[in-house]
Order: structure tokens, then C-alpha cells, then sequence
């Protein structure tokens, strides 16, 4: 299957919003109105934000009545439990989440987070309604060393595991190159090419090209107002992940509005 632009009307435009551990109550909330009164009914592209933990209701409640969609920036695998300074499925649901981020770079590479984690986490947001985005990338060694394909076929593999097709649909991955995240540093449109090729043939082979040709994959890594354009031109690129360049209106509305 080639992937060309034919598919790709299918697929429509997701841009995310990841704050990390950033932003006060009162700058969350502000950012959240700005967003709010610029978008229309969203239609047209899925927007979201994953906002700290501690913020989730609140941004919940200024979003109401709004397309954005409220994301939280991890979960644990399970219901409940003896897990301490962690945040389950349930609970999420339960303040108005309606996404979550699993297996972010900085969870996998700063908290030693393990690749088969991933696919329980994935089981537990969609047993909950939770429509998960699945964060995979390489190392700047993995990538001198030739290994992209390899490893994110491994970290595609391992998680889309647990998912069975009837439920693909409602997920989606980010390929965040982990040497582009906050560094500046930008895949060139070549290299996010391959990646995302790389991931839309592996959906393919272990579900089919329908679904393949439906499934959305976002690019993040250093995205800003002038590269924004650019990276959602390549064919496979259906959506981006915005980092730093999402915690102010004014730098990250472009980017949702890339294309005007």
C-alpha cells in the first residue's frame, strides 16, 4: 500500500497541547479561555491539551461546551490500589479527562518507565473511555546507530498488543524523536516521512490497510508556529504534538491554525 494524500483526507487533524509540568491555575485557565473563544465547533481538526494533574478538573470546567479535548499526561494500569503519587483510569474519568498521554519520552527515559507497561496502560484507558495517544520516538544513538525502524516497530508492537481492532480507531500515536524534544532540533520532513511511514505499515501488518489508512500519527518534537505548516504537509504527518510552544496563546493558536 502506498501511503499518498488520497488517505489522508480520512484522517483528520489532531493538534495537542502537552504542558508538562508547567503553568499556574490562573495561566491554565487563561490559556484554556483563549483557546475556547478562538476555536469554532471542531469540525474541521481535533484539538486537545494534557494538562498537569493537579489541573484537570478546573481546566475541565472552563472547557465545557467547548471541542477542546482534556488530556492527562499519564496513568497507572491499574483500577485502584496500593500505588502511591499515581492516578488511575476511574479517577480521570471522574474530573472530565476524556485522553491521556502513555509512554511520553520523558516518562520512559526520566522515570525509567518500561516498554511492556505500555500496552497494560493503553488496556486501562480504553476499558475507561479514555481515548489514548501513544507516544514512541528513538534516541539520537538509536538513530546513529540505524535502529529507528527497529525500535519503533518494537515500541508499536509491544503496546498495540493489547488493543484489538473493533477498538483501533479510538487510539492514536505521536512519533516524538526523543534528540528533538526541547532541543530545538527538528526532524526534516524526509525523516518524519520514514517514521511515519514506518508506523502506518506496521499498523498495517498487524491489523490491515483499512485500518492503517484511517490510523492517525502526529509528529512532536520542537513544533512551532513556523515549522507547523511544513511538518503537516508531509502525507503521513496527520497531526502534531506541541510541547513549549502550547503554553501561550499567541505561540501556540498559529499552530492550530496552520493552515490559514
Amino acid at each position: 500500500m502506498s501511503h499518498s494524500e488520497d488517505t489522508s483526507a480520512l484522517r483528520k487533524p489532531y493538534i495537542a497541547a502537552n504542558w508538562k509540568m508547567n503553568l499556574d491555575r490562573a495561566k491554565a485557565l487563561d490559556l484554556t479561555k483563549s483557546l475556547k473563544a478562538r476555536l469554532g465547533d471542531g469540525d474541521d481538526r481535533e484539538v486537545a491539551v494534557f494538562a498537569p494533574f493537579v489541573y484537570l478538573a478546573d481546566v475541565a470546567a472552563v472547557s465545557q461546551g467547548s471541542p477542546i479535548g482534556l488530556g492527562a499526561q499519564n496513568l497507572h494500569w491499574e483500577k485502584f490500589g496500593a500505588f502511591t503519587g499515581e492516578t488511575s483510569a476511574p479517577m480521570l474519568r471522574d474530573v472530565g479527562v476524556d485522553r491521556v498521554l502513555v509512554g511520553h519520552s520523558e516518562r520512559r527515559h526520566v522515570f525509567l518507565e518500561k516498554d511492556e507497561w505500555m500496552g497494560r496502560k493503553l488496556r486501562q484507558a480504553l476499558d475507561h473511555d479514555l481515548l489514548p495517544l501513544l507516544c514512541i520516538g528513538e534516541t539520537l544513538e538509536e538513530r546513529k546507530k540505524g535502529k529507528v525502524a527497529s525500535v519503533l516497530k518494537r515500541q508499536v508492537r509491544s503496546a498495540l498488543d493489547w488493543v484489538e481492532v473493533a477498538e483501533i480507531h479510538r487510539l492514536s500515536i505521536a512519533y516524538e524523536p526523543v534528540w528533538a524534544i526541547g532541543t530545538g532540533e527538528v526532524a526534516t520532513t524526509d525523516q518524519a516521512a520514514e517514521a511515519h511511514g514506518i508506523v502506518r505499515g506496521v499498523i498495517e501488518e498487524m491489523f490491515d490497510a483499512t485500518v492503517a489508512s484511517c490510523f492517525r500519527i502526529l509528529y512532536g518534537g520542537s513544533v512551532t508556529r513556523d515549522n507547523a505548516r511544513e511538518l503537516m504537509s508531509v502525507p503521513d504527518v496527520d497531526g502534531l504534538l506541541v510541547g513549549g510552544a502550547s503554553l501561550k496563546a499567541e505561540s501556540f493558536l498559529p499552530i492550530i491554525e496552520y493552515d490559514r
